[in-house]
């Protein structure tokens, strides 16, 4: 008996949450790809051609290093801001990913969930599988709604409609992907939506049972909610292929004024990188902007994200919220980039990675991990709030 019971301490202590064994994102990362079917991670986590511009929004941040002075005394820090007239618990928010109810079932609502739960903000990608409608029974706030500008523009003026009348309280016009990327993994892998695998495949991930069983019944909806048109019945292929050629590679800034004008909601423009596109997005009356070059999904060999920031916000000078997107996967990414002079930082993947491992909570948890990572840095740094971030804290500024 002594032995059996030493076997099942033993057989026990190696068994631990996920939540012990997430303990950073990067954890969170790999949680997600031993639970996920191959070609639906490479999905989320992959990007265009080399990935090189993936691979840059993360190391950028290697540049710089904080210089802690710890004398300041901060017993207690306040990770707070205030954004577009609200609170948001830190400057951090979920960025939009198309298709999250791929990974968990209702992966948009779960995640909107965690977000107002952690006290923060939520922005719905116009390739849900849920609908925007159906997103706003969350009742999630803050909540934006990405949307393009389409060859249609009668759609793209229903998104927005539509966002208005479910109480979103921004609109994120996108516009980097108006001309889709080489995705160079998803071509690798044959992935199509929704995903089909061969009998091989299939014998290969039968370590992904977990994800087959929550999906078995969700696989055959899944779908591009915010495309469904009432009374039509198309597939998602069908959907797909009409959502690739509603996208207009002609947009220009008159367009960006139609847009300003059909809204009063805050207008923010995401997929900024030229301090001179900058410029003129203020100037066209638009309430904020996110550097971002769509987490190195479109241009391989684009600037990273960071590496821009700092020109765009010279450009701005505090005249309108610039946000970051692209590569922050810890807390002191998010202190640097507040100290380059973002107002707050969007997570893409790593949202994808949290909803993965255990939907609602997974995401909470992800949240709760850049929480205390900013809260730890600021700390040692001698930071009492988030206002105190500047380019004082970096040992090496830009032009240093």
């Amino acid at each position: 008996m002594l032995v059996l019971k030493g076997k099942a301490t033993s057989f026990l202590g190696k068994i631990m949450s996920w939540q012990n064994k997430s303990y950073n994102v990067e954890t969170m990362r790999r949680l997600a790809q031993a639970e996920l079917p191959q070609p639906i991670f490479d999905f989320a986590d992959g990007a265009a051609e080399d990935e090189r511009t993936r691979q840059r929004n993360e190391s950028a941040f290697d540049d710089y290093w904080l210089l802690p002075k710890p004398m300041n005394g901060a017993a207690k820090r306040d990770l707070s801001i205030d954004l577009f007239g609200h609170k948001l618990s830190m400057p951090v928010m979920i960025g939009p990913t198309g298709l999250s109810g791929l990974f968990w079932p209702n992966g948009e609502q779960a995640t909107a969930r965690a977000a107002a739960a952690a006290g923060t903000g939520f922005c719905l990608s116009h390739g849900s599988v849920c609908t925007l409608e159906a997103l706003a029974e969350t009742r999630a706030h803050p909540r934006w709604m990405q949307v393009f500008l389409y060859r249609d523009r009668d759609f793209t003026q229903e998104l927005v409609r539509r966002a208005e009348a479910a109480d979103y309280d921004a609109i994120v016009l996108t516009i980097d992907n108006q001309v889709l990327g080489k995705r160079e993994r998803d071509l690798a892998n044959g992935f199509t939506i929704p995903p089909k695998f061969s009998p091989s495949q299939y014998a290969a991930m039968l370590s992904k049972y977990k994800w087959f069983w929550r999906m078995r019944g969700e696989l055959s909806r899944i779908t591009f909610g915010n495309y469904v048109r009432p009374g039509k019945k198309e597939d998602i292929k069908q959907l797909a292929a009409r959502m690739a050629y509603l996208l207009d590679p002609g947009l220009t800034w008159d367009d960006v004024d139609w847009i300003r004008g059909m809204t009063k909601k805050p207008l923010i423009i995401k997929g900024i990188l030229s301090p001179d596109e900058a410029e003129a997005a203020v100037q066209n009356g638009v309430d904020g902007l996110v550097v971002s070059n769509h987490g190195g999904r479109q241009l391989d060999g684009a600037i990273s994200s960071l590496e821009a920031l700092p020109g765009v916000v010279r450009q701005v000078a505090g005249r309108v919220p610039v946000l970051l997107d692209g590569g922050v996967r810890r807390g002191t990414d998010v202190v640097i980039a507040r100290a380059l002079g973002a107002s707050a930082c969007l997570l893409g993947r790593p949202q994808l990675w949290g909803v993965s491992v255990a939907g609602e909570a997974g995401v909470r948890h992800m949240l709760d991990i850049y929480a205390k990572e900013i809260d730890t840095a600021m700390g040692l740094c001698g930071l009492h709030s988030i206002d105190d971030i500047s380019a004082d804290v970096l040992a090496n500024p830009p032009g240093n």
